[in-house]
């Protein structure tokens, strides 16, 4: 005999009609947080369906912590069941939101009275329906609200002319008050909560000038903190607002890499600042030879009256010699004969340095120590870190690790170093990263920089990740730089300033045109890393003027803040690349149009996206070149440029959309 099954239960929602689908942003389904900065708007999109021809609505529900009240933002139609809100995050901090659906009823009922009154039909008894979620409003509603709510409820049920009565049931004000006080006994909310990250505004638009105290000491003397300090003048004067030193930590002697990075070393090389550790101390301790952490705590205060933050590198390895080595054997890998593992990156051997057993026995110690370092350094004063190989270490390390101390510090920001596959740095960036180094270093042709930029702006990686452009640095320098000379280095400086909100350079040696490298590799000769240098800053080669201008441009350039905006111009020559920024509220649209063959003069015809730009293809665009000065009328959809690489090998334009006539001369606004 076949047994009797019991009858499945519905479930006990099944009165929620309302399916909430596809909302955005949702970086992995809300795994992860999407980024925004503060004073940033949250445009949140979402599918909304359900069964029949009922009317919905429905609300985006924000809040500023876990502990916080829902704030409520109406849900407008947009059409095909989209539908869309926005919001202000004013503070920095881990905010949350969702959506929240409800079928509407009142809705429903008020486009029935207007069809079928419209058509003729007797909606006398359907009064009386409306008359009844009227009632029940005013029971949710209390003050004036309450009482006209109720008013309005008579009206709707008593025996008075029937146009009367549909005329109050089409009202403004009532569909107003309704919208007030709905009935959201029956809604649907989208469970659990998305997470949106609010950065500090530096996270989204930075200028970065990475350089090694060590080089800035008088007369080839090691240089110290006070020597930074006393020569800041300089950075602030470039317009760079991040200072970013390498480790500042004693340095190791055990195997200590000599200038070029040789295997041996004489007895005054310095070492390089990533071989962690030594008899003065570790993560927490200053180079002896730089000063004391009083004189790095001058520094930080004499930067912030220059409107500079110092960030530092944040390296989680060590040297031979760091304390940890005798103190904590157990948070390295040790292999078979009992020696400490090195670092290896196969040909390449780091004997000067021990990598961390992130995920050995002692890793809860380990851990817990790693975030003691940067806690060390956020009570002297830093708020932003650039965080050396993160991919070497667990992305779980990481995400406990930055979301434990946004926590406690919300302002922080962290940028990682890690030129890796794509997906990992995607990765980092998901799980806490504020900025990310990128692939812009080795992008150098047309087709290679427009599909890279659309790569990094568009869906959801734009929600998450924040690119950090750097034309060079202390271990990468790209061919082109090699042997480009001043037109490659101005060329790159335009397009890592101007495509990416945030850059930055390794300087002095950016800007003083520094381009020899060891043979066959893309690193410098002679390398800071391992030796002192000195630098003369005066150098009348130097970039500093362009640099100046280009940092200067992107401060009064809302355009160039952000990723957003961003939009390339087809050109019909191969080295010339155009593209716009237009900014968030269209007060702000910069065009640039750039040379990328440093050895040749090119002209092109561009084909101007008008609708990109803001602009009535039949009205005339005015252009301001702000790094030569110049001007150009252009009307319809060409316009011609002509580079030479020897003078200037790319224009930054403002675009002035809108014109006015003012003592006989057109001026445009």
């Amino acid at each position: 005999m076949t047994p009797v099954l019991p009858s499945p239960q519905p479930p006990s929602l099944g009165f929620r009609r309302v399916v909430i689908a596809d909302i955005r942003p949702a970086v992995d389904g809300g795994r992860y947080p999407t980024k925004r900065v503060a004073g940033d708007r949250l445009a949140v999109s979402v599918d909304l369906v359900a069964d029949g021809h009922d009317h919905l609505c429905g609300d985006l529900l924000v809040r500023a912590s876990a502990d916080a009240d829902w704030v409520r933002y109406p849900l407008e139609p947009q059409g095909n069941d989209l539908w869309q809100a926005a919001c202000e995050l004013s503070a920095i901090g881990r905010w949350s939101y969702t959506v929240e659906a409800w079928v509407d009823a009142f809705a429903t009922w008020r486009w029935g009275i207007e069809r079928k009154a419209g058509a003729g039909v007797d909606v006398s008894v359907e009064m009386l329906d409306g008359a009844r979620l009227v009632r029940e409003a005013a029971a949710r509603a209390a003050g004036d609200d309450r009482a006209w709510l109720e008013e309005r409820s008579r009206r709707l049920a008593e025996p008075s002319p029937l146009a009367e009565r549909v005329a109050a049931a089409l009202d403004a004000q009532l569909s107003l008050l309704m919208r007030r006080y709905p009935d959201r006994s029956q809604a649907t909310r989208h469970e659990p909560p998305l997470d949106v990250v609010v950065d500090p505004v530096w996270a989204r638009f930075s200028a970065w000038y990475e350089l090694f105290p060590r080089s800035w000491g008088e007369a080839g003397r090691h240089g110290t903190f006070d020597d930074v300090a006393a020569r800041l003048d300089y950075v602030a004067s470039l317009g760079f607002d991040v200072l970013y030193l390498p480790p500042v930590h004693p340095i190791g002697h055990t195997h200590r890499k000599g200038r070029n990075n040789v295997v041996s070393c004489e007895p005054n090389d310095p070492g390089s600042p990533w071989a962690i550790g030594a008899a003065a101390g570790g993560h927490e301790a200053v180079h002896p030879e730089l000063g004391t952490v009083e004189g790095f705590r001058r520094l930080v205060d004499k930067a912030q009256g220059l409107g500079i933050k110092v960030a530092i590198d944040i390296a989680l390895q060590a040297s031979p010699d760091h304390p940890y080595v005798k103190s904590h054997p157990e948070w390295f890998v040790h292999r078979a004969d009992g020696s400490i593992q090195y670092a290896e990156n196969p040909p390449k051997k780091y004997q000067d340095v021990y990598p961390f057993d992130f995920a050995g026995p002692a890793w809860r110690e380990l851990w817990t120590e790693m975030r003691g370092v940067f806690v060390t350094w956020i009570e002297r004063g830093v708020r932003i870190f650039r965080v050396d190989n993160p991919h070497t270490k667990p992305i779980a390390f990481w995400q406990w690790c930055i979301e434990s101390l946004k926590a406690d510090y919300p302002d922080l920001v962290f940028l990682a170093e890690a030129f890796t596959r794509p997906k990992m740095m995607y990765a980092l960036a998901k799980v806490g990263f504020s900025q990310s180094y990128t692939y812009f270093t080795w992008r150098t042709t047309k087709a290679e920089i427009e599909a890279y930029l659309r790569e990094l702006t568009s869906g959801e990686i734009a929600e998450f990740f924040r690119p950090n452009f750097w034309p060079n640095t202390p271990d990468i320098l790209p061919e082109h730089l090699q042997f480009g000379g001043r037109p490659a280095h101005l060329t790159r400086a335009v397009l890592a300033s101007t495509l990416s909100s945030n850059w930055g350079i390794y300087g002095p040696v950016f800007e003083l045109l520094v381009h020899q490298a060891r043979p066959g590799s893309e690193e410098y000769l002679d390398n800071e890393k391992y030796e002192l240098r000195t630098w003369n800053l005066q150098d009348p080669q130097s970039l500093a003027p362009v640099l100046r201008r280009l940092n200067r441009i992107r401060r009064e350039s809302p355009a160039l803040q952000s990723m957003a905006g961003l939009a390339f111009h087809p050109t019909d020559n191969e080295y010339i690349l155009c593209y716009s920024k237009r900014s968030p509220d269209d007060s702000d649209v910069i065009l640039v149009v750039v040379n990328l063959d440093p050895g040749h003069r090119h002209t092109a015809w561009i084909t101007l996206d008008h609708a990109a730009l803001g602009a009535d293809p039949h009205a005339p665009l005015q252009t301001h070149d702000l790094i030569g000065d110049g001007r150009y009328l252009w009307q319809g959809p060409r316009a011609f440029v002509d580079l030479d690489p020897g003078v200037m090998p790319a224009h930054v334009l403002r675009v002035y959309r809108k014109l006015r006539r003012e003592n006989a001369f057109e001026y445009f606004l």
